[in-house]
């Protein structure tokens, strides 16, 4: 991790002051005072660039897209005391486990704020108003162990947000002004500011009736009350929140989970659910083809008569998020029909991807073996989230595909959507290296 560097003040005013739009600059001036702090890595482009000479390579800069986002948010006007509508929205952080920062979130804005931590409702929207959304929650924080959390107040006040079925009236008291941070990295998204919590009251918050039976249910397993809750209609967002602040599992092994980590273990729960079920379904009997492209991410989705079997590929062009070389970077990771014994080299956006193409399955009552390609291009310019791959990979599988009676054709079209070569793909592959090469029974007939 490089060092970094950290500067304050008038030179750092004037150059952000160049890179905004002449509309916007004048706000700026009222937000430095406040304690704006930066942060860049040592020898970044970023620091020379200034945002005006584009030497990254992008079509655009993320930095200016996050200060924008920082200045329309209302945050800097923000004091020690924080009163407003939580979404509800509580976030979990991983670093020092088993000690962890627990961060109830809390926007400046009172009324339905549903919209501020509901990635199932962002997609169509631009990164501006995404980061808008997560720079606009302000962070009560507060630090315990994973497993010594039980009679915690505070503890159990995230727990009353993050079952809650609706925005709750919140309000906090914070040990000192929270700060902004706005870090000059491409690897870090937007974040609201934060400051040690040192009371919260909530205004009677109403919980969700479902998540309330798995939470009181001390003999329900963790990955039983995902499974329930999830064939119960509630939202992914809602499980892994609730899950993150230990509401679920025996009684006796109940912990705090990293949001991060949640996010991945709800996914996988439930997808491993649903392709337990499909794998009683009859195979489809064609090639498909799904197109999604969304926030500077192209998804395709291949679909091909056989059992159950998942490959995700993600190719990175030259200067994206996560490969500033000149050089394509293509990473790939699959499950045979038995599933998985490991966790995915490539992460929670694995997860993500295999609950969305098992979603739409089971929904149809088949099963399949599916390949994902994922394109990042240099148009994704601010990490999200990896909500925006199930969101775009649903969005995908929503649609009507292109259809295909055998794998050349749907190849030949596949490729077509894409603008990685071919061979590229098929290096790395496992999955759809197989669907080329073997030969199938109708083919003997």
């Amino acid at each position: 991790m490089p060092k970094t560097s950290r500067r304050r003040g008038a030179p750092l005013v004037r150059w952000l002051r160049d890179v905004l739009p002449p509309d916007e600059a004048p706000s700026l001036e009222l937000s430095v005072p406040e304690g704006l702090r930066v942060t860049a890595p040592r020898r970044s482009l970023c620091v020379v660039c200034k945002g005006s000479r584009m030497l990254c390579g992008r079509r655009s800069c993320p930095i200016v897209a996050r200060l924008k986002a920082y200045l329309r948010s209302k945050a800097p006007k923000v004091g020690v005391e924080v009163d407003g509508s939580s979404p509800p929205s509580v976030f979990v952080g991983r670093f020092g486990y088993p000690y962890v920062t627990v961060s109830p979130l809390t926007p400046l804005v009172h009324g339905d704020t549903t919209l501020y931590d509901m990635p199932e409702l962002w997609f169509g929207m631009g990164f501006d108003e995404i980061a808008g959304f997560r720079m606009s929650l302000i962070g009560g924080r507060f630090r315990v162990h994973v497993r010594r959390f039980r009679r915690e107040r505070m503890v159990e006040k995230a727990l009353e947000l993050a079952l809650s079925e609706r925005p709750v009236d919140s309000y906090m008291e914070l040990a000192r002004k929270p700060v902004k941070r706005l870090i000059l990295d491409d690897e870090v998204q937007p974040m609201g500011p934060s400051a040690p919590l040192k009371d919260m009251d909530l205004d009677n918050p109403k919980w969700d009736s479902r998540l309330e039976r798995a939470y009181y249910d001390g003999d329900l397993k963790a990955s039983e009350a995902v499974e329930e809750l999830y064939l119960q209609g509630v939202p992914l967002t809602r499980i892994q929140r609730a899950f993150s602040v230990g509401a679920f599992g025996m009684e006796r092994l109940r912990r705090l989970v990293p949001t991060r980590w949640s996010i991945a273990a709800v996914d996988s729960i439930v997808s491993r659910s649903l392709i337990s079920r499909l794998k009683d379904y009859p195979q489809v009997n064609e090639y498909r083809v799904y197109r999604s492209e969304y926030l500077g991410n192209r998804f395709v989705v291949l679909l091909a008569p056989g059992p159950w079997m998942f490959e995700l590929f993600e190719a990175w062009q030259p200067s994206t998020l996560w490969n500033p070389e000149q050089g394509l970077q293509v990473a790939s990771d699959w499950e045979g029909y038995r599933g998985r014994t490991s966790y995915s080299r490539l992460g929670g956006g694995y997860y993500a991807a295999r609950v969305a193409v098992a979603e739409a399955l089971h929904r149809e009552g088949r099963q399949a073996t599916a390949v994902v390609f994922r394109e990042a291009t240099p148009d994704y310019i601010m990490p999200v989230g990896v909500w925006q791959v199930r969101e775009n990979v649903r969005n995908a599988m929503s649609k009507e595909p292109a259809r295909f009676e055998t794998l050349e054709e749907a190849l030949r079209h596949t490729w077509g959507l894409l603008r990685v070569r071919p061979e590229d793909w098929v290096r790395s592959s496992s999955v759809l290296r197989m669907l080329m090469t073997q030969r199938r029974i109708p083919e003997y007939t």
